[in-house]
């Protein structure tokens, strides 16, 4: 058995799982599960049924029963975003996000967003955190401040040069404020925009709509930053043209001052003294569209989004769950840099009790969405997670051959369901078979978009 194993790349214990799964009664139907939930590596499990009755006759038109499921259990995916905790929901998850990011760049009449808002004035910027102390780089030209030129891989960068002297309190409480810091910088935002149209405020508001959608990412030294699509509607939204004064230099210059302006004072609690945050000097401004010195595609922005909306503080090493109390970081062989700030989350705790920083210190403190949007900006995940599941209801319709919804008639029929929760997860057989059938799917949708990109291409986009 160790050889198979070793065939396999699994430990003994996890194949003569995957053996006992794979022989037991109803596995092709365990398969099936797994395959609808894409893969899901921490499956939710249902136990109950639904009977579907005529109203009038009180006839029985479907029923459905998890008592003969295998293990008498419905599996259905997790949907958690985060990567690090279900890669093949994390990747449904970067998919909607991709496509709710891009809509509200090239519009989409499918989702609401119509194409003409390629004609308005868009931007993708980059608002970072302050210095908190000087830390391991890897600048464009020359060296680090330590003497070296660090491998992109080398687990010290961004790690303090100096750890007694980094302002380690200073760079959680910045990552703890950020949402609210975020929040002043829209509202300046409109504000600065309106001064250099010329125009009040409530003017603006009758001529003019600034949307967005941006998300959260980690920096290797521990500090959240921000990267957000900025487009200007008409008053009406992405269906009516922005004024004739919208530019994109208009919104460029904008952006930089209304980060300027934001300052958040934080007072004096305990030992610790008053603080005021404010975004960091570095601020990137760049136009969609090739319109700028780069060749920033409106595909690539989406895409760039994308990647980040399934992270979150992993990248610095912490761990991906709460911690219930100090001493559990001597089991979690974490980074010492990222520990230190884990510490100072605690130990600012009592200082600031509102800020719930010891409940949220596996984040470093940050307790914002990571994946955030304006109104109009665009279709929201909601939408487009119920478009897929009712792509898949009407599936399941069609395989037990049963009538359209849409097609019957009105309160024809009654709809009796009893769920209950009966665990999660998979057992380690059953997790390696789940992370194969979550590759073959990714590999198959990704041949089947290179595919389609090709055949777009050879023929003009006319297929």
């Amino acid at each position: 058995m160790a050889g198979a194993a070793a065939s396999l790349g699994t430990d003994p214990l996890t194949l003569a799982d995957l053996l006992r799964v794979a022989s037991t009664p109803g596995f092709d139907r365990w398969q099936e599960q797994v395959r609808r939930t894409g893969g899901c590596s921490d499956p939710i499990h249902l136990s109950g049924s639904t009977v579907t009755r005529d109203r009038r006759t009180g006839d029985v038109l479907y029923s459905y029963s998890t008592a003969d499921e295998p293990g008498g259990r419905l599996r259905v995916a997790c949907g958690n975003r985060r990567a690090s905790r279900c890669p093949s929901c994390a990747w449904t998850y970067a998919g909607d996000t991709f496509h709710l990011i891009r809509a509200g760049i090239t519009g989409d009449e499918a989702k609401q967003v119509p194409v003409t808002v390629r004609e308005h004035p868009r931007v993708f910027a980059t608002l970072t955190a302050p210095s908190f102390g000087p830390v391991h780089n890897r600048p464009t030209s020359g060296g680090c401040r330590c003497g070296t030129i660090h491998a992109e891989t080398d687990p010290l960068l961004g790690t303090a040069l100096d750890p007694g002297r980094y302002d380690y309190a200073g760079a959680v409480l910045w990552n703890n404020y950020a949402g609210q810091l975020w929040q002043r910088f829209t509202i300046y935002l409109r504000r600065e925009i309106a001064a250099r149209a010329g125009i009040t405020q409530t003017a603006l508001k009758e001529s003019c709509r600034v949307s967005f959608g941006k998300v959260a990412e980690f920096q290797k030294r521990g500090a959240v930053h921000f990267h957000t699509v900025v487009r200007l509607d008409g008053p009406d939204g992405p269906e009516s043209p922005p004024p004739s004064w919208a530019s994109v230099a208009l919104l460029d210059d904008a952006i930089r001052a209304a980060a300027g302006r934001v300052a958040l004072s934080i007072p004096a609690s305990g030992d610790h003294s008053a603080r005021t945050l404010r975004w960091g000097t570095q601020i990137d401004v760049q136009p969609i569209g090739g319109l700028g010195h780069e060749d920033l595609t409106e595909q690539a922005v989406a895409s760039y989004v994308a990647k980040y909306a399934t992270k979150a503080a992993e990248t610095t090493g912490t761990t991906d769950r709460r911690i219930g109390e100090v001493p559990e970081l001597d089991k979690l062989h974490l980074p010492a840099h990222t520990r230190r700030l884990i510490e100072a989350c605690w130990h600012l705790d009592d200082a600031y009790p509102d800020r719930l920083l010891a409940h949220w210190s596996h984040m470093l403190g940050f307790r914002g969405h990571f994946s955030t949007k304006s109104r109009a900006y665009s279709t929201t995940l909601g939408a487009l997670r119920q478009t897929r599941a009712d792509y898949r209801a009407a599936q399941e319709r069609r395989e037990r051959g049963l009538p359209d919804p849409d097609d019957a008639l009105e309160d024809s029929t009654l709809v009796l369901a009893h769920w209950t929760y009966a665990g999660h997860g998979h057992t380690p057989g059953e997790s390696w078979l789940a992370s194969t059938i979550a590759r073959d799917l990714k590999e198959g949708r990704e041949l089947s978009r290179e595919i389609r990109a090709e055949l777009a291409a050879n023929t003009d986009g006319e297929w």
